[in-house]
C-alpha cells in the first residue's frame, strides 16, 4: 500500500530524519556528470543563477504536485547533456523525451536562462552567462537533488527540501493597507 504523504506529515518528517544517506560506492551515477569539476568559487560567483534555478524549480513543483525527484533529475540531466554537446561540438541537440512533465520543466528552465541573459544584456550592455556556467549550474542542481533524494521512484525529498527553503509567497497588503479577507471597522 502506498500513501501520498504531504511534506507536513510528522511521520514522513520523522522517517527522513532517520533515513540513511544514499551511497554511490566507487562511481557516482552518470547522471551527476562526475567528469565535470565544480570549482568552490562557482556558487559565490553565480549565486543569482543558482538561486534562480532553485526558485524556478520550487515554483514548478508547487504548481504540479505530481512531480517527483526523478522527473527533475531526468529534466536536468537531459538539459546538462544538451549543454555538454553544445559546448563540445557546437551542435544544438536535445534528446526527445516522452515525458511531457520533464519537457515542461526543461521549457521553464530554458525561459529562465533566456530571461537571465536578457536582464544582463539590458543592465550591463553584455551578458556574462556562458553555456559552461549553465552546464555547471545544472550539474550542481543534479548533485544537490541526489543529496536530498532517497532515489526511490516516487521520492520527493528534494522537492520537500525546496518547499522548505522557498515557501509559497504569502499574500501581501492590498492597496488600502488591509489584509485580504479580513474586514476591519
Amino acid at each position: 500500500m502506498t500513501l501520498d504523504c504531504p511534506a507536513e506529515c510528522p511521520y514522513l518528517q520523522q522517517a527522513r530524519l532517520h533515513e540513511k544517506p544514499r551511497e554511490f560506492g566507487e562511481t557516482p551515477p552518470a547522471e551527476t556528470f562526475p567528469a565535470i569539476a565544480l570549482r568552490e568559487e562557482f556558487i559565490s560567483e553565480h549565486e543569482m543563477l543558482i538561486a534562480g534555478i532553485l526558485q524556478t524549480l520550487g515554483r514548478v513543483t508547487r504548481a504540479d504536485r505530481s512531480l517527483h525527484d526523478r522527473d527533475l533529475i531526468g529534466s536536468l540531466a537531459n538539459m546538462a547533456q544538451s549543454y555538454q554537446t553544445l559546448i563540445a561540438s557546437g551542435l544544438v541537440y536535445q534528446e526527445a523525451l516522452p515525458n511531457p512533465v520533464q519537457l515542461a520543466v526543461i521549457s521553464v528552465l530554458q525561459e529562465l536562462f533566456e530571461e537571465f541573459r536578457e536582464v544582463e544584456q539590458k543592465n550591463r550592455g553584455y551578458t556574462t552567462l556562458k553555456d559552461g556556467d549553465v552546464l555547471q549550474g545544472l550539474v550542481f542542481m543534479l548533485r544537490l537533488i541526489h543529496m536530498h533524494s532517497s532515489g526511490r521512484p516516487l521520492a520527493r525529498g528534494f522537492i520537500d527540501f525546496l518547499q522548505e527553503r522557498f515557501p509559497e509567497p504569502q499574500p501581501t497588503l492590498d492597496g488600502e493597507g488591509e489584509r485580504g479577507g479580513i474586514i476591519m471597522p
